[in-house]
């Protein structure tokens, strides 16, 4: 009797105890059959990875970091042109008489041009009269004005190195060597004094790099990409980049500085150095005006350089 009260107070219809010291949950038929089979499907190494914490590890936890971009990355066809300048440079350390030779076979001579000259005879015969338009750009005169010329190049011919590539890039510091020979021949016609010097292909290879420094993306521009992206993004017609205020600006400033300071292309002979800014502005000149002539990037409408100009002023505020 007293058995028979425990069971019904204590248990339910199907069996079950109504309490016990500790919780339980109460399943139904259905309900008990699923969560049996689901404790049943439950591998054993499941149950001992969940019950058992992972095993220490000796090895040490190593963090990546992200790898980090090089400071100053050159392009291959400038680091050429500048160690081709630094190796020719090793003439000074050729005898004086043969330094000079080299100077006067390879240096650009205006009154070499001068035909009335007949029984005057200069280093380098005929030839000279064709190469010394290029080659007197890869001489120079002492280590300060290689490294002068140097460092004014590097952010400008980095960028039209990798937009030109290697044959574009060298052709184009020809020519605008060429140019700037050419400026120097019309307006000192009598000199003897032979002018050496890289900056009228550095001065050319700043004028044809404005010509997209400014646009968005660009090297120059607030919103700067990476820097082959930055390399080829279109470049502004010449008309619209006249009317950039920010090109206007660097112009003004580099014909100043060229005018009052400028130390590119000199004269050799310590009592009549003197700079050879028309070279400069000759140079200048050509790689400005001749840039679309190299240039392989596709260009753009002049509604859309003027929206990518603008756009990337707007972004400067």
């Amino acid at each position: 009797m007293f058995l028979r009260s425990v069971r019904k107070i204590d248990t339910d219809r199907q069996g079950f105890p109504r309490a016990l010291p500790f919780p339980i949950v109460h399943l139904r038929k259905a309900g008990k059959r699923d969560y049996l089979q689901a404790l049943a499907s439950i591998a054993p190494e499941s149950e001992t990875a969940l019950d058992s914490p992972p095993p220490p590890s000796d090895q040490p936890v190593v963090v990546e970091e992200a790898p980090r971009e090089p400071i100053l990355t050159l392009p291959l066809p400038l680091t050429a042109y500048v160690i081709l300048l630094a190796l020719i440079h090793l003439r000074v350390l050729l005898p004086p008489e043969l330094e000079n030779w080299t100077i006067d076979v390879f240096g650009f001579i205006p009154k070499r041009y001068d035909s009335s000259l007949v029984n005057l005879q200069f280093e380098g015969g005929a030839g000279a009269k064709v190469w010394t338009f290029v080659t007197y750009s890869l001489l120079h005169a002492n280590l300060a004005h290689l490294a002068f010329n140097v460092l004014w190049l590097l952010p400008f011919g980095s960028a039209l190195a990798r937009r030109f590539g290697a044959v574009r890039f060298f052709v184009f510091l020809a020519v605008t060597a060429a140019a700037g020979a050419l400026a120097h021949l019309v307006t000192h016609e009598h000199a003897v004094v032979p002018m050496i010097g890289a900056s009228a292909s550095v001065s050319g290879a700043m004028a044809a790099a404005i010509r997209f420094a400014f646009v968005r993306g660009s090297f120059l521009s607030f919103s700067r990409s990476d820097a082959d992206t930055a390399a080829k993004v279109p470049a502004l017609p010449l008309l619209q980049a006249l009317r950039d205020r920010r090109i206007v600006g660097f112009l003004g400033v580099w014909f100043a500085l060229n005018i009052i300071f400028g130390v590119g292309a000199i004269g050799v002979e310590s009592v009549s150095a003197s700079v050879a800014w028309q070279a400069h502005i000759g140079g200048f000149f050509a790689g400005l005006l001749l840039f679309a002539l190299f240039d392989p990037v596709p260009r753009v409408r002049n509604d859309d350089a003027a929206h990518a100009s603008s756009q990337d002023i707007t972004d400067g505020i």
